[in-house]
């Protein structure tokens, strides 16, 4: 289910945009030539980004999203609370079903994943739009987001 889009929230986003813009244009994709950047906010205000960055043997790539998670992770924060994922092209670009879950892990349901590109903002989810009855971290006896 898609998400309407207040003013408030595509201004909000903006700086989101420009982060992940500013990942793909270092994309490595010679394969695809499909560039696809991502940037996240964590509570705690911080934004971090990433690129895919592909590779010969195919499954040894990684996207885009995964990149910025790694780079949250390092930088010290745990809890994603908006992300946006920009690319190519006119489509909406959302987050692959790995990356779904991978965002899962540091984000609840109700977290914004915007879908951009050059052109703004294009769509707007919930994670519990895009990843339905995710598996999550409470699940396994965890502290969840």
């Amino acid at each position: 289910m898609r998400d309407a889009l207040s003013p408030l929230a595509v201004g909000a986003a903006d700086d989101l945009r420009q982060a992940a813009e500013a990942a793909r244009v270092h994309a490595y994709a010679p394969y695809s030539k499909f560039t696809v950047g991502a940037a996240i906010r964590t509570a705690s205000g911080a934004i971090y980004a990433g690129t895919n960055v592909e590779n010969a043997a195919y499954p040894v790539g990684t996207c885009a999203e995964a990149g910025a998670i790694a780079a949250m992770i390092a930088g010290g924060d745990r809890k994603i609370v908006e992300v946006m994922v920009t690319g190519p092209g006119t489509a909406a670009i959302t987050p692959c079903g790995a990356c779904r879950q991978r965002i899962r892990e540091f984000a609840g349901p109700d977290t914004p994943i915007h879908a951009g590109g050059p052109g703004g903002i294009k769509a707007s989810f919930t994670l519990g739009a895009l990843l339905p009855e995710a598996f999550g971290p409470a699940i396994l006896g965890a502290a969840d987001v």
